[in-house]
C-alpha cells in the first residue's frame, strides 16, 4: 500500500494544488478521508467528488462523478460495472484522467462534453461543443412520430418507409433515431451551423446510416434558400426541435447551457416563435397532402401556435394534437397539412 501511498500523494500535491486553482480545491477534501484503499477505488472516488461538487453547487453532483468515473473505467454507467470493480484501486492513471475530467466538472462543463458522447434511444452519439445536447423530452418527440408512422400507413412510401425532413438537427439525434427505427425510411437533415452539419454527418458514420441521410447546410430564415430543398420531393413529415426559449428567459438558464451550447440553438426571439414560425410558413412548399409536422415547443406555445395558425389560413395548416411530457407539460405540437 506504501506504493499507492505515494502516487496518490504525487497527484494531490501536484502544481495544481500549490497555485491554489481547481485542484488544490478540489483535493483539499482528501485529508479528512484517511482510508487511502477506499479513497484509490471507483466507489471512494466517486463519494469524494460528489461531496466536492456538493461544496461547489455542481448540479446532479453524484451522477457527474458517477458517469466520470464509469467512463475513465470504460464503462456508460457505474452500475455497469462489475460490483467486484467497486473496490477495486485505480491505476496511477486513472486518477489522473479523473480528475481532469472532474475538473472540467468544476467549470460547469456539461457531462456530455466532457464524455464526448451520450446515448439517445439507444443510439451513443458523439457530442462536441457548442452543438445542443438532445435532452430526455425530445426522446418523448421521436417516440410519438414512430407512433403515429405506425398508425397511419398513408405516410409510408412504396418503397416502405416515409420521407422525413428534420429543421435544425444539432448533433443528429432525431433523425438517426428514426432511421434506426424505421428501416426504409428516408432523411434531409438540415442546420444552418457548420458544426452541427459535420457533427450529424460524423455520427451517420459512426452508426452505418449515412446511405439514407442526406445532411445539408439550410438557414430557414433565409429568403428563397428553400428552393434548395425542394429537388428532394415532397416530404411526409417535418420534425424538429427548434430553438424556443423566450429571449428574455436566457439569462436565467443554467451555466452549463450559457457557457457552452449555442444560444443559437436555444434562443428563439421574443416569444420563442422566430423560428416555428419560419418552419410553418416553409411547411406547405414541402409537405405531401396530409403531410405532418412535429414540434417540440415550449409549454406556453400550444396556444400561441394554435393563435398563429389561425391568422394564417392560407398555410392549410392545422393544429391537430398537443401531448404532454414526462412532467406533464404541454411540450409536443402535431400541425397537419389539410389542403394542396
Amino acid at each position: 500500500m506504501k506504493l499507492w501511498a505515494q502516487m496518490l500523494w504525487a497527484l494531490l500535491s501536484g502544481p495544481g494544488r500549490r497555485r491554489g486553482g481547481i485542484r488544490g480545491l478540489a483535493f483539499s477534501s482528501w485529508q479528512s478521508h484517511p482510508p487511502l484503499a477506499e479513497l484509490l477505488s471507483p466507489t471512494g472516488l466517486v463519494s469524494h467528488w460528489t461531496r466536492v461538487f456538493e461544496k461547489r453547487g455542481i448540479p446532479e453532483a453524484r451522477e457527474s462523478s458517477e458517469y466520470i468515473v464509469a467512463h475513465v473505467l470504460g464503462a456508460k454507467t457505474f452500475q455497469s460495472l462489475k460490483p467486484v470493480l467497486w473496490t477495486q484501486p485505480l491505476t496511477p492513471q486513472q486518477l489522473q484522467c479523473i480528475q481532469v475530467l472532474c475538473s472540467r466538472r468544476l467549470q460547469r462543463v456539461p457531462v456530455q462534453y466532457i464524455l464526448g458522447e451520450w446515448d439517445f434511444r439507444g443510439l451513443s452519439l458523439k457530442m462536441l461543443p457548442p452543438v445542443f445536447i438532445p435532452r430526455p423530452e425530445t426522446e418523448e418527440l421521436v417516440e410519438w412520430v414512430l407512433e403515429e408512422v405506425a398508425q397511419r400507413p398513408n405516410v409510408v412510401e412504396a418503397q416502405g418507409g416515409p420521407l422525413i425532413l428534420e429543421v435544425g438537427c444539432g448533433s443528429g439525434a432525431i433523425s438517426l433515431s428514426l432511421l434506426s427505427q424505421l428501416p426504409q425510411s428516408q432523411v434531409i437533415a438540415v442546420d444552418k451551423e457548420e458544426a452541427a452539419i459535420n457533427l450529424t454527418y460524423e455520427n451517420a458514420q459512426r452508426l452505418r446510416l449515412q446511405d439514407r441521410i442526406q445532411i445539408i447546410p439550410f438557414d430557414v430564415t433565409s429568403v428563397g434558400s428553400w428552393t434548395h430543398l425542394l429537388p428532394w420531393g415532397p416530404m411526409d413529415l417535418i420534425v424538429s426541435n427548434p430553438p424556443y426559449i423566450f429571449h428574455h428567459n436566457m439569462e436565467q438558464l443554467a451555466p452549463e447551457i450559457r457557457s457552452y451550447e449555442d444560444p443559437v440553438a436555444l434562443d428563439g426571439g421574443e416569444e420563442g416563435m422566430d423560428i416555428i414560425t419560419h418552419i410553418l410558413t416553409l411547411a406547405p412548399q414541402f409537405l405531401k397532402d396530409s403531410g405532418s409536422i412535429f414540434l417540440e415547443v415550449e409549454p406556453r406555445h400550444p396556444e400561441l401556435v394554435s393563435n398563429w395558425l389561425q391568422s394564417h389560413p392560407d398555410l392549410c395548416l392545422n393544429l391537430v394534437a398537443v401531448r404532454r411530457d414526462f412532467c406533464g407539460r404541454p411540450r409536443f405540437l402535431h400541425v397537419q397539412r389539410s389542403g394542396p
